[in-house]
């Protein structure tokens, strides 16, 4: 995920002004909470969050794929 410098709040900022960082994560799909200068949380459009999800899940399963695609015979061998 690349993060726009902009989108860098402070976490007491965020606190004061939830309604403004709301506005710039339907804006930009993500801000990032900086706490003590540095990144502590990250607020993310819930769309955003389930393509991630999904990104990763298809990656297991393409992973998953792989091994049984490589053991096909074991597997057959142990399903007798």
């Amino acid at each position: 995920m690349l993060v726009n410098t902009k989108n860098l709040v402070s976490i007491s900022e965020a606190n004061q002004n939830f309604s403004r960082i709301a506005k710039m994560v339907e804006r930009d799909k993500s801000v990032i909470i900086l706490k003590n200068n540095k990144p502590k949380y990250i607020l993310l459009d819930y769309e955003e969050f389930n393509k991630e999800s999904m990104s990763e899940e298809e990656k297991l399963e393409d992973i998953a794929n792989k091994i049984l695609m490589q053991n096909l015979d074991a597997f057959r061998e142990l399903a007798k």
